[in-house]
């Protein structure tokens, strides 16, 4: 399996400038790259990439996308005076021309491809390229909003001809609309375009009709085309993350991307004077992560916009602490999208409800015109951004103390990531990924420790034997000398009550337990401390995933389980697996990989010891590996929409991220 994360840069590229005044151009400088990058050197993330050089982009390259005559054009610059190259870029929509641009956009396409081919050649599992000048806007005959060459659409086109692939997705998390991307791309299907955009009802540049929800693609290409635009400023981390749950991620888990690319504009962050956004720079972490879940782990990361130095700084280093596989941070503010939000969100799925599998039995979802519920009101944003409550997310953060925040972050990851005790059933050599091996916890500690809860179902010595395992386990977990960890019982219900009653003794405010399996649940009285969610087979469990794993799955975890987690906020997640599950492998590992974007991916596995046959899986899942191919996908059917759609309803007043996939309580 490839591993390492690839980091393209060329200082080269900084000598693109601005030559004179221009109110439009003059937030593109140099310094976007050269400051992010000696960013990641403060936080020692460069020394641990792979680092792969650039080149020059080939004119056959370029020509892949675009025009000779847009080529010839460009050429043409490399000997021209100021006055010269000031009336060329007149020619087009926010752009500057330089005698060094031409130099610089073919090296940053060449750098796109360098960064592919690492990854596709399996020299490397992902990777970053950061690069200018960007390419999202760029059209096959024009340059446009300070994009020469389309470096993405290249990239994409570049991976198809050389590697054969047939499925590839875009996302543009740039807060422009990359119409660019979408010109080239809006009639193939075997590209999967993604954008969200601030767009005002179509008052924010590009200011195009076709950037709006219902731009859906043409021909063939019908479905594969998702804009989901933002009718309002003030955009965070919950309305970002509820547009992966409920649009994103279960299209790209059913389309079956063989590559990812991310057009990765950090302009939608916090204080950026172009999107006026409010998502912080962790929520780009957990976004890298989700998108590292698909295509076997084949990511590329490559930036487009971003213009507030600071925020564009902090976001990238998050990207990078993401691709090189470290804890998710835990993420900040009110997991409750807005209501601009939810209506944009359903907007798209209205209008892909004829072209996607997962959306056959949604029902009947009702378009949002009204133009006095969405329309913008720009005197109210002035102090309450998209309709919400003011916090300390949503107001204006001071950037300058960001620096002391991830720095921290950096510094506190624990050195080991997963570990098991030596007595585990499954020896740690027979593993396929490096466990590390913690000393169990002694009969006489495990007895005193649990004497106080639940010590008349502990009167066995193989039982203690069990738990002083899973405690010693535990205990690493809670003092973050680990990340996670994995015990084997033989009685994992007893062990997960116990764990659940010590990591509240140990002062943890909210776990989040899910149980896989045929397992009896023994109640708990720490009220509003522990979150249960049950997946199994029996009718009368609090949530039913029942039936094969490949239908049920996505519409049960990204469409109930990942929103009610995270509009939880755990400080720790359990997961207990026992027998007569309906998840198999595969199910399994990616339901695992999902939640470890939560708790600072802090998870404690409890297998009952006749499914031992799961640790390597979860093992490696645990470390950070791709998560097996799901194969083709099969929709759920209609019966069990219905019982998930009843659980949204149900629950949607108390987890508010679950409020963008169902009928909408107000």
């Amino acid at each position: 399996m490839a591993s390492g994360t690839a980091l393209v840069y060329d200082e080269e590229m900084t000598t693109h400038k601005l030559l004179w005044s221009d109110p439009v151009c003059d937030i593109e400088v140099p310094e976007r790259l050269s400051s992010s990058y000696e960013l990641l050197k403060c936080y020692h993330l460069v020394e641990r990439c792979v680092r792969v050089p650039a080149r020059e982009g080939s004119e056959e390259e370029i020509l892949l996308v675009h025009s000779s005559e847009h080529l010839e054009v460009a050429k043409s610059t490399q000997t021209m005076n100021e006055e010269e190259l000031k009336r060329v870029s007149g020619n087009y929509d926010a752009f500057f021309f330089h005698p060094n641009t031409y130099h610089c956009a073919r090296l940053a396409v060449g750098a796109t491809l360098q960064l592919m081919d690492a990854v596709m050649s399996g020299k490397v599992r992902n990777g970053i390229a950061l690069v200018r000048p960007p390419g999202h806007h760029s059209q096959r005959n024009a340059a446009n909003g300070f994009c020469l060459f389309n470096n993405v659409a290249i990239a994409a086109k570049y991976a198809k001809l050389k590697y054969g692939l047939q499925r590839i997705l875009i996302v543009d998390w740039d807060v422009h609309h990359g119409q660019g991307t979408q010109y080239i791309f809006e009639d193939d299907p075997s590209v999967l375009y993604f954008s969200w955009h601030r767009y005002e009802h179509q008052e924010f540049w590009p200011s195009l009709k076709e950037s709006d929800y219902d731009a859906v693609g043409l021909g063939e290409g019908k479905g594969f085309n998702v804009n989901l635009p933002w009718n309002k400023v003030g955009m965070g981390n919950s309305d970002y993350l509820a547009a992966f749950f409920h649009v994103l991620l279960p299209m790209a888990f059913e389309f079956g991307p063989e590559l990812v690319i991310v057009s990765s504009g950090y302009d939608s962050g916090i204080g950026d004077p172009e999107g006026q956004m409010n998502a912080t720079p962790e929520v780009f972490a957990h976004l890298t992560h989700f998108l590292k879940q698909l295509a076997n782990g084949k990511l590329c990361v490559v930036l487009e916009g971003g213009y507030h130095l600071k925020s564009l700084s902090e976001s990238i280093c998050m990207t990078v602490k993401t691709l090189l596989g470290d804890p998710i941070p835990q993420i900040t503010g009110e997991m409750a999208p807005c209501l601009s939000a939810i209506e944009s969100i359903q907007n798209v799925r209205a209008a892909h409800k004829p072209y996607w599998k997962w959306l056959m039995y949604e029902g009947n979802f009702s378009f949002f015109t009204q133009m006095g519920l969405i329309k913008t009101n720009v005197a109210a944003l002035k102090n309450n951004i998209c309709g919400r409550k003011l916090c300390r997310w949503c107001m204006k953060i001071n950037l300058h103390t960001m620096n002391t925040k991830v720095l921290c972050l950096v510094n506190k990851m624990p050195p080991i990531r997963t570990a098991t005790t030596a007595d585990s059933q499954v020896s740690a050599h027979l593993l396929p990924v490096p466990v590390h091996l913690v000393k169990e916890m002694g009969k006489t500690e495990t007895k005193a420790l649990v004497s106080g809860f639940y010590a008349d179902l502990v009167k066995e010595d193989k039982t203690l034997l069990s738990l002083g395992s899973m405690l010693a386990i535990l205990d690493k977990i809670l003092k973050k000398e680990v990340c996670s960890g994995i015990a084997e019982s033989h009685t994992a219900a007893v062990a997960v009550a116990v764990a659940l009653r010590h990591s509240v003794r140990f002062g943890f405010q909210r776990v989040l337990c899910i149980f896989v399996g045929d397992l009896q649940i023994i109640p708990n009285t720490e009220d509003g401390k522990i979150l249960m969610i049950h997946i199994c087979e029996k009718e009368h469990s609090s949530f039913l995933l029942k039936g094969a794993e490949g239908n049920d799955f996505f519409s049960a975890v990204l469409g109930f389980i990942l929103p009610v987690a995270y509009s939880y906020q755990p400080n720790l997640t359990i997961i207990a697996v026992g027998p007569n599950r309906s998840l198999g492998i595969s199910g399994i590992s990616l339901l695992f990989a999902l939640l470890q974007g939560l708790a600072e991916s802090r998870i404690l596995a409890v297998i009952e010891d006749t499914e031992i046959n799961l640790t390597g899986s979860i093992a490696r899942a645990l470390v950070g590996a791709s998560t097996p191919y799901f194969g083709v996908y099969v929709p759920p059917t209609q019966e069990k929409i219905n019982k998930i759609k009843v659980l949204r309803d149900q629950f949607q007043q108390e987890w508010k991220m679950l409020q963008c996939s169902g009928k909408l309580s107000i």
